[in-house]
């Protein structure tokens, strides 16, 4: 039968249940405290807030992403670049619609972050799949079980004391049915988990009351490139995937930095 080999796809695709945790990795200062959310279906989610204390926070010094123990070992040293500037350019536009960004941690909170592990994309499967998903019509995507990829991190908020205010141990795998693009890249899953990383951190370390501000101007964000990427938007709608190289922003620019 001429769609056999699809149908079959679309059967094995089912969808996916929430992430296993990820072991704690040593990156946070403290894990005691540590809640698992039980109302997330995709990601691996525990985490704790002091909310007396991130109350009274305003200002936060967002130190530089990092790979913790053999995290990211099998990458090349592009891909890995590429994947902290991806976590650090969704932290930081999420982080600034909460707080003022400061330029240095000095007499301020501090927002630490360490990607405890990458789970590569297949990119045969991918292939496959971005055929199958431009073949059969519907509004989400299908992957092939065994070829997604996934990304686990840890972040914390530490206060200028260094005593921990809240704290985040994420980690979440692509689906087999939703909206995770396949891609060609072997970070492509893992870079697509930047964003909901990324709000889940903001989430993490802000009372819900707290109030989204409008972005400042110049953005404090701008060195990592437009905050939207209408170009990857067009690109996954017409060939079926996610292409990093127009969807994680454009070079980095210099001209906008964080308030001192």
């Amino acid at each position: 039968m001429r769609y056999a080999p699809l149908l079959i796809l679309a059967g094995l695709a089912v969808t996916a249940c929430q992430t296993a945790p990820v072991a704690d990795a040593g990156f946070l200062s403290r894990y005691d405290g540590l809640v698992a959310r039980e109302d997330s279906l995709r990601a691996s989610i525990r985490q704790r807030r002091d909310d007396a204390v991130a109350a009274t926070v305003d200002r936060v010094h967002l130190e530089p992403s990092r790979f913790v123990g053999a995290a990211g070992s099998a990458l090349t040293d592009q891909e890995r670049a590429q994947l902290l500037r991806e976590v650090d350019r969704q932290v930081c536009y999420e982080v600034s619609e909460r707080f003022t960004l400061a330029a240095d941690g000095r007499d301020v909170a501090r927002l630490r972050t360490g990607v405890v592990e990458v789970r590569p994309t297949g990119a045969a499967g991918s292939g496959v799949a971005a055929v199958a998903n431009i073949l059969i019509p519907g509004p989400g995507t299908l992957r092939i079980p065994g070829t997604t990829g996934g990304l686990a991190v840890e972040s914390e908020l530490v206060g200028p004391g260094g005593e921990q205010i809240a704290a985040l141990a994420w980690a979440r795998n692509a689906n087999t049915v939703g909206m995770d693009a396949p891609s060609l890249s072997r970070i492509g899953d893992a870079l697509q988990m930047a964003e909901p990383l990324a709000d889940e951190i903001g989430d993490t370390i802000s009372q819900p009351d707290r109030v989204v501000r409008d972005i400042p101007t110049p953005d404090p964000c701008a060195m990592f490139g437009p905050r939207t990427q209408p170009v990857g938007f067009v690109t996954r709608t017409v060939t079926g995937l996610y292409v990093p190289q127009v969807n994680t922003g454009s070079a980095p620019a210099t001209e906008a930095k964080p308030q001192p």
